[in-house]
């Protein structure tokens, strides 16, 4: 089973202005869509898009357009001993990191991606490693508090709920929905309450 997209859920008055960050600030038009949920949600959301860039410069670049759409620092962009990136908060809500592998320039910013990953806070990522399997889902790496998996153009990995809003540098607190589809080949809702959808039923930005 392959993930195709994830959609991003928000507030009906608000679907216009998410719709633009994702496809401007954060050129994923192909790969996030958005829809209107009336399902309250406070605080963080138990899951935290990585976005991947080829080059550091690119990572400032996506980050500055960001913020002047009306997202928030989390995290400051800086090198660390994984790479190059930072942490911000959307004008939805949704935490996402941003990040290079490389710390230094090896070629122009292009804008190229180089992946998405859609990380997902989990209770307990061995239970939810077992759930995903049994879906079909190879795994690609696997650690005590952290496992991979093969899942097409957007790729999975699971932490604990806990050390994921650490990492992306937000209180992990929160209550209510997730807000969050992943569209993928079949329709369930996995031990933590992540939503998945067929592709027919996703919704792209335009």
């Amino acid at each position: 089973m392959n993930i195709h997209s994830i959609t991003i859920e928000t507030n009906p008055d608000a679907v216009g202005a998410a719709e633009s960050f994702y496809r401007d600030a954060l050129g994923l038009g192909d790969r996030v869509g958005v829809r209107a949920t009336t399902q309250a949600s406070t605080g963080f959301r138990g899951f935290a898009p990585s976005l991947i860039f080829i080059q550091p410069g690119d990572v400032d670049a996506a980050v500055e357009r960001a913020l002047a759409s009306g997202a928030q620092v989390l995290k400051p962009v800086e090198k660390s001993l994984w790479g190059y990136g930072g942490s911000l908060l959307a004008p939805d809500g949704t935490a996402w990191q941003i990040a290079s592998a490389n710390k230094t320039a090896t070629g122009p910013a292009t804008g190229e991606v180089e992946k998405l990953v859609i990380l997902l806070g989990v209770g307990s990522v061995k239970a939810s490693k077992r759930f995903y399997q049994e879906q079909g889902l190879t795994t690609t790496k696997s650690f005590p508090a952290y496992v991979e998996f093969d899942s097409g153009a957007v790729k999975l990995a699971l932490y604990k709920r806990a050390a994921l809003a650490k990492q992306v540098g937000i209180d992990e607190a929160g209550s209510g929905a997730h807000r969050l589809a992943v569209v993928a080949g079949g329709t369930f809702t996995d031990p933590d309450g992540y939503a998945w959808i067929a592709t027919e039923n996703s919704v792209t930005a335009r």
